[in-house]
């Protein structure tokens, strides 16, 4: 399964009176449950890229341009951290343009680093949540201008 195929699985399943769901197909394998702290347990191969949505952000009475602000969102549960190790630099810096597949962070999930890579050249505009945070399926991480 691709990530667009997981997510629609998870929102279908969100929506759905199930409690919990389990999927497997050859090496893949996914369990989602309902009302437990981690929404979604991923055991196959962790599917590593950044999800991207159009949205329209107001930023101080000013309408940003949406075909180009964009946001770099989570695609797994996990803990957000913006270097590869506590005593390394951050993969990015506000302000910084980067090149599609580049690194610009890594989520912990399930004992397992993953490292979120762009999908586009963009350019870093905000960070959106704190090293070592929690964060949840398709929330926002960073805000970029799409370049």
């Amino acid at each position: 399964m691709d990530l667009k195929e997981i997510k629609d699985l998870m929102r279908t399943f969100d929506k759905s009176s199930l409690g919990k769901l389990k999927l497997k197909n050859g090496d893949f394998e996914i369990f989602l449950q309902k009302g437990s702290k981690l929404e979604s347990l991923v055991t196959s191969q962790p599917v590593v890229t950044t999800v991207a949505t159009e949205v329209s952000p107001i930023v101080e009475n000013n309408i940003i341009d949406s075909d180009k602000t964009d946001y770099i969102r989570s695609p797994m549960v996990g803990t957000f951290y913006k270097a590869p190790s506590p005593e390394s630099a951050p993969f990015v810096q506000i302000g910084d343009s980067i090149k599609a597949g580049s690194a610009v962070a890594i989520v912990e999930a399930m004992k397992i680093m993953n490292e979120i890579e762009a999908e586009f050249d963009c350019k870093i505009l905000e960070l959106l949540v704190s090293d070592g945070e929690p964060i949840e399926f398709d929330q926002p991480i960073f805000r970029i201008e799409k370049l």
